[in-house]
Protein backbone atom coordinates (compact mmCIF):
# COMPACT_ATOMS: atom_id res chain seq x y z
CA UNK A 1 0.00 0.00 0.00
CA UNK A 2 1.81 3.25 -1.04
CA UNK A 3 2.32 6.00 1.62
CA UNK A 4 2.34 9.51 1.18
CA UNK A 5 5.22 9.89 4.34
CA UNK A 6 8.26 10.35 1.48
CA UNK A 7 10.36 10.45 4.55
CA UNK A 8 9.40 7.42 6.22
CA UNK A 9 12.51 5.43 7.95
CA UNK A 10 13.28 2.68 6.27
CA UNK A 11 14.34 -0.22 8.67
CA UNK A 12 17.38 -2.48 7.46
CA UNK A 13 17.00 -5.92 8.23
CA UNK A 14 19.42 -8.44 9.89
CA UNK A 15 20.84 -9.60 7.12
CA UNK A 16 23.23 -8.17 4.32
CA UNK A 17 23.68 -9.51 0.78
CA UNK A 18 24.21 -8.29 -2.42
CA UNK A 19 21.37 -6.67 -4.12
CA UNK A 20 20.26 -5.53 -1.16
CA UNK A 21 17.09 -3.35 -2.01
CA UNK A 22 17.24 -0.88 1.54
CA UNK A 23 17.46 2.40 -0.77
CA UNK A 24 14.82 0.95 -2.97
CA UNK A 25 12.52 -0.12 -0.61
CA UNK A 26 10.43 3.36 -0.36
CA UNK A 27 10.18 3.63 -4.26
CA UNK A 28 9.13 -0.27 -4.61
CA UNK A 29 6.36 0.18 -1.56
CA UNK A 30 5.03 3.28 -3.36
CA UNK A 31 4.44 1.16 -6.56
CA UNK A 32 2.76 -1.52 -4.35
CA UNK A 33 -0.44 -2.04 -4.46
CA UNK A 34 -2.53 -4.08 -1.49
CA UNK A 35 -5.93 -4.66 -1.25
CA UNK A 36 -5.89 -6.02 2.43
CA UNK A 37 -7.93 -9.03 1.51
CA UNK A 38 -4.95 -11.47 0.14
CA UNK A 39 -1.03 -12.22 1.16
CA UNK A 40 1.87 -10.32 0.29
CA UNK A 41 3.83 -13.94 -1.90
CA UNK A 42 7.53 -12.68 -1.79
CA UNK A 43 9.45 -16.25 -3.48
CA UNK A 44 12.71 -14.69 -3.30
CA UNK A 45 12.84 -13.10 0.12
CA UNK A 46 16.96 -12.77 0.39
CA UNK A 47 17.27 -10.09 3.17
CA UNK A 48 13.49 -9.26 3.28
CA UNK A 49 13.61 -5.83 2.90
CA UNK A 50 11.34 -4.70 0.69
CA UNK A 51 8.53 -6.81 2.72
CA UNK A 52 9.49 -5.82 6.16
CA UNK A 53 9.06 -2.18 5.40
CA UNK A 54 5.85 -2.83 3.27
CA UNK A 55 4.76 -4.53 6.57
CA UNK A 56 1.32 -6.66 5.12
CA UNK A 57 -0.89 -8.09 7.70
CA UNK A 58 -0.33 -11.67 5.68
CA UNK A 59 2.62 -12.89 4.52
CA UNK A 60 4.46 -15.33 2.81
CA UNK A 61 8.35 -15.21 2.83
CA UNK A 62 9.81 -17.95 0.41
CA UNK A 63 13.58 -18.45 -0.73
CA UNK A 64 15.66 -21.11 -2.04
CA UNK A 65 18.46 -20.93 0.01
CA UNK A 66 17.51 -22.57 3.55
CA UNK A 67 19.84 -20.14 5.47
CA UNK A 68 17.87 -17.22 5.19
CA UNK A 69 13.87 -19.06 5.69
CA UNK A 70 16.25 -20.90 9.20
CA UNK A 71 17.61 -17.47 10.35
CA UNK A 72 13.89 -15.64 9.98
CA UNK A 73 12.27 -18.69 11.75
CA UNK A 74 14.58 -18.79 14.50
CA UNK A 75 13.54 -15.10 14.93
CA UNK A 76 9.96 -16.16 15.18
CA UNK A 77 10.49 -18.88 17.74
CA UNK A 78 12.57 -16.82 20.21
CA UNK A 79 15.65 -18.84 19.31
CA UNK A 80 17.41 -15.44 17.97
CA UNK A 81 16.88 -12.79 20.08
CA UNK A 82 18.35 -9.19 20.50
CA UNK A 83 19.73 -10.44 23.86
CA UNK A 84 21.02 -14.33 22.59
CA UNK A 85 22.28 -12.43 19.62
CA UNK A 86 24.73 -9.43 21.62
CA UNK A 87 25.61 -12.43 24.00
CA UNK A 88 27.03 -14.42 21.02
CA UNK A 89 28.35 -11.35 18.53
CA UNK A 90 30.43 -10.50 21.53
CA UNK A 91 31.79 -13.54 21.88
CA UNK A 92 32.42 -14.18 18.51
CA UNK A 93 33.49 -11.24 18.00
CA UNK A 94 36.39 -11.13 20.80
CA UNK A 95 37.64 -13.72 19.47
CA UNK A 96 37.74 -12.34 15.91
CA UNK A 97 39.74 -9.46 17.10
CA UNK A 98 42.21 -11.89 18.70
CA UNK A 99 42.75 -14.50 16.01
CA UNK A 100 41.62 -12.55 13.22
CA UNK A 101 41.10 -14.21 10.09
CA UNK A 102 42.03 -17.84 11.40
CA UNK A 103 38.55 -17.70 13.68
CA UNK A 104 36.55 -16.24 10.62
CA UNK A 105 37.14 -19.88 8.71
CA UNK A 106 36.51 -21.55 11.58
CA UNK A 107 33.26 -20.43 11.73
CA UNK A 108 32.95 -20.69 8.22
CA UNK A 109 33.64 -24.38 8.23
CA UNK A 110 31.47 -24.77 11.55
CA UNK A 111 28.49 -23.19 9.69
CA UNK A 112 28.65 -25.33 6.35
CA UNK A 113 28.71 -28.34 8.96
CA UNK A 114 26.29 -27.53 10.98
CA UNK A 115 24.36 -24.52 9.40
CA UNK A 116 23.57 -22.36 12.82
CA UNK A 117 22.24 -19.29 11.93
CA UNK A 118 23.72 -17.70 14.40
CA UNK A 119 26.92 -18.69 12.43
CA UNK A 120 25.16 -17.28 9.09
CA UNK A 121 24.40 -13.74 11.29
CA UNK A 122 28.00 -13.52 11.95
CA UNK A 123 29.28 -14.79 8.64
CA UNK A 124 26.99 -11.79 6.97
CA UNK A 125 28.31 -9.07 8.58
CA UNK A 126 31.92 -10.34 8.31
CA UNK A 127 33.13 -11.43 5.54
CA UNK A 128 34.07 -9.72 1.52
CA UNK A 129 32.14 -6.74 1.29
CA UNK A 130 28.75 -8.31 2.44
CA UNK A 131 28.32 -10.32 -0.26
CA UNK A 132 26.16 -13.70 0.82
CA UNK A 133 27.73 -16.48 -1.71
CA UNK A 134 27.33 -20.50 -2.17
CA UNK A 135 29.12 -23.19 -4.07
CA UNK A 136 27.79 -25.70 -5.77
CA UNK A 137 28.07 -27.70 -3.17
CA UNK A 138 25.62 -25.37 -0.48
CA UNK A 139 28.87 -24.81 1.49
CA UNK A 140 29.75 -20.76 1.86
CA UNK A 141 32.79 -19.60 0.14
CA UNK A 142 32.67 -15.93 0.68
CA UNK A 143 36.52 -14.60 2.07
CA UNK A 144 37.22 -12.80 5.31
CA UNK A 145 36.64 -8.83 5.25
CA UNK A 146 40.26 -8.09 6.75
CA UNK A 147 38.31 -6.02 9.57
CA UNK A 148 39.34 -7.89 12.96
CA UNK A 149 37.91 -5.71 14.86
CA UNK A 150 33.86 -5.70 12.54
CA UNK A 151 32.18 -5.93 15.78
CA UNK A 152 32.53 -2.92 18.46
CA UNK A 153 30.03 -2.45 21.03
CA UNK A 154 27.77 -0.03 18.50
CA UNK A 155 27.81 -2.04 15.75
CA UNK A 156 26.31 -5.34 17.89
CA UNK A 157 23.91 -2.79 19.18
CA UNK A 158 23.22 -1.46 15.45
CA UNK A 159 22.47 -5.42 14.36
CA UNK A 160 20.65 -6.47 17.62
CA UNK A 161 18.14 -3.32 16.92
CA UNK A 162 17.63 -4.79 13.44
CA UNK A 163 17.00 -8.47 14.61
CA UNK A 164 14.59 -6.42 17.53
CA UNK A 165 12.59 -5.01 14.86
CA UNK A 166 12.16 -8.05 12.49
CA UNK A 167 10.97 -9.59 16.34
CA UNK A 168 8.31 -7.45 16.57
CA UNK A 169 7.28 -7.04 12.81
CA UNK A 170 7.23 -10.60 13.03
CA UNK A 171 5.21 -11.22 15.76
CA UNK A 172 2.44 -8.35 15.07
CA UNK A 173 1.87 -10.15 11.60
CA UNK A 174 0.93 -13.02 9.98
CA UNK A 175 4.13 -13.99 8.33
CA UNK A 176 5.16 -17.50 7.35
CA UNK A 177 8.84 -18.42 6.23
CA UNK A 178 9.45 -21.36 3.65
CA UNK A 179 12.25 -22.71 1.93
CA UNK A 180 10.86 -23.52 -1.33
CA UNK A 181 11.39 -22.58 -5.41
CA UNK A 182 9.25 -20.23 -7.12
CA UNK A 183 7.61 -22.29 -9.34
CA UNK A 184 6.08 -23.43 -6.33
CA UNK A 185 4.94 -20.76 -5.35
CA UNK A 186 3.72 -18.45 -7.79
CA UNK A 187 1.29 -20.52 -8.76
CA UNK A 188 -0.45 -20.30 -5.19
CA UNK A 189 -1.26 -16.99 -5.85
CA UNK A 190 -5.08 -15.75 -6.28
CA UNK A 191 -6.28 -12.30 -7.41
CA UNK A 192 -6.39 -11.26 -4.33
CA UNK A 193 -3.06 -11.51 -3.39
CA UNK A 194 -0.59 -9.54 -4.37
CA UNK A 195 3.33 -10.93 -5.48
CA UNK A 196 6.59 -9.52 -5.24
CA UNK A 197 9.46 -10.95 -6.95
CA UNK A 198 13.17 -9.83 -6.57
CA UNK A 199 15.37 -12.57 -8.29
CA UNK A 200 18.79 -13.07 -8.85
CA UNK A 201 19.68 -10.73 -11.70
CA UNK A 202 20.33 -12.74 -14.46
CA UNK A 203 23.92 -11.96 -16.00
CA UNK A 204 25.14 -10.63 -12.36
CA UNK A 205 23.94 -12.64 -9.02
CA UNK A 206 24.90 -16.04 -10.62
CA UNK A 207 26.10 -17.89 -7.54
CA UNK A 208 23.84 -16.21 -5.10
CA UNK A 209 22.59 -20.11 -4.00
CA UNK A 210 21.26 -21.83 -7.21
CA UNK A 211 22.29 -20.55 -10.67
CA UNK A 212 20.42 -18.43 -12.21
CA UNK A 213 20.26 -18.49 -16.12
CA UNK A 214 18.00 -17.79 -18.99
CA UNK A 215 15.96 -20.29 -18.47
CA UNK A 216 15.01 -19.51 -15.35
CA UNK A 217 14.36 -15.63 -16.24
CA UNK A 218 11.97 -17.04 -19.25
CA UNK A 219 9.93 -19.69 -16.31
CA UNK A 220 9.49 -16.55 -13.90
CA UNK A 221 8.68 -14.27 -16.75
CA UNK A 222 5.87 -16.79 -17.85
CA UNK A 223 4.60 -17.83 -14.53
CA UNK A 224 4.16 -14.13 -13.94
CA UNK A 225 2.64 -13.58 -17.21
CA UNK A 226 -0.44 -16.05 -15.85
CA UNK A 227 -0.79 -15.02 -12.55
CA UNK A 228 -4.02 -13.56 -11.73
CA UNK A 229 -2.62 -11.49 -8.94
CA UNK A 230 -0.57 -7.87 -9.42
CA UNK A 231 3.28 -7.91 -9.38
CA UNK A 232 6.29 -5.95 -8.95
CA UNK A 233 9.30 -7.48 -10.36
CA UNK A 234 12.81 -6.32 -9.41
CA UNK A 235 15.57 -6.71 -11.94
CA UNK A 236 18.06 -4.22 -13.26
CA UNK A 237 17.75 -2.20 -16.66
CA UNK A 238 21.55 -1.31 -17.66
CA UNK A 239 24.41 0.59 -16.48
CA UNK A 240 27.12 2.35 -18.75
CA UNK A 241 28.03 -0.90 -20.01
CA UNK A 242 25.46 -3.06 -20.84
CA UNK A 243 21.94 -3.57 -20.98
CA UNK A 244 19.56 -5.98 -19.42
CA UNK A 245 18.34 -7.61 -22.90
CA UNK A 246 16.19 -10.21 -21.11
CA UNK A 247 13.81 -6.85 -19.92
CA UNK A 248 13.27 -6.63 -23.64
CA UNK A 249 12.59 -10.08 -24.79
CA UNK A 250 9.94 -10.92 -21.68
CA UNK A 251 9.00 -7.55 -20.32
CA UNK A 252 7.06 -6.00 -23.30
CA UNK A 253 3.91 -6.80 -21.97
CA UNK A 254 4.08 -4.84 -18.99
CA UNK A 255 4.55 -1.68 -17.29
CA UNK A 256 8.35 -0.81 -16.77
CA UNK A 257 9.69 1.99 -14.23
CA UNK A 258 13.14 3.24 -13.65
CA UNK A 259 15.35 4.95 -11.34
CA UNK A 260 19.34 5.14 -10.84
CA UNK A 261 20.91 3.59 -7.65
CA UNK A 262 24.18 3.04 -6.83
CA UNK A 263 25.36 -0.20 -5.17
CA UNK A 264 27.78 -0.58 -1.92
CA UNK A 265 27.92 -3.74 -2.02
CA UNK A 266 29.57 -5.97 -4.30
CA UNK A 267 31.93 -8.97 -4.90
CA UNK A 268 33.93 -6.52 -7.77
CA UNK A 269 34.26 -3.14 -8.84
CA UNK A 270 32.23 -3.45 -12.36
CA UNK A 271 29.09 -4.28 -9.71
CA UNK A 272 29.12 -1.42 -7.84
CA UNK A 273 28.66 1.02 -10.19
CA UNK A 274 25.61 3.20 -10.94
CA UNK A 275 22.82 1.01 -12.41
CA UNK A 276 19.44 2.04 -13.73
CA UNK A 277 17.32 -0.12 -11.72
CA UNK A 278 13.75 -1.68 -12.76
CA UNK A 279 10.49 -2.40 -11.51
CA UNK A 280 7.98 -4.29 -13.69
CA UNK A 281 4.40 -4.35 -13.07
CA UNK A 282 1.60 -6.24 -14.37
CA UNK A 283 -1.31 -3.11 -13.42
CA UNK A 284 -0.78 0.44 -13.91
CA UNK A 285 0.25 2.45 -10.26
CA UNK A 286 -2.07 5.63 -9.12
CA UNK A 287 1.14 6.78 -8.49
CA UNK A 288 4.61 6.08 -9.38
CA UNK A 289 8.30 7.85 -8.59
CA UNK A 290 10.77 6.72 -10.93
CA UNK A 291 12.34 9.49 -14.10
CA UNK A 292 11.60 7.02 -17.12
CA UNK A 293 8.13 5.13 -17.35
CA UNK A 294 7.59 2.59 -20.24
CA UNK A 295 3.88 1.75 -20.71
CA UNK A 296 2.93 -1.75 -22.48
CA UNK A 297 3.69 -2.77 -25.76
Amino acid sequence: MATDNVNMKIFVPPIKCQGIKTRLARWIKDHAELNGQGRWLEPFTGSGVVGFNVRPHRALFCDSNPHIINFYNAIKEGHITESTARTFLEKEGALLSQKGEAHFYEVRRRFNKNGDPFDFLFLSRASFNGVLRFNKKGHYNVPFGHKKERFSRAYITKITNQIKYAARAIRQHDWTFVCADFRAIIPQATKLDFLYCDPPYIGRHTDYFNAWSEREEQELFNLLALTPAKFILSTWHSNKYRRNEALDRYAHKFNVFTKKHFYHVGASEDHRNAMLEAIVLNYTPTRHRGKTRKGKG
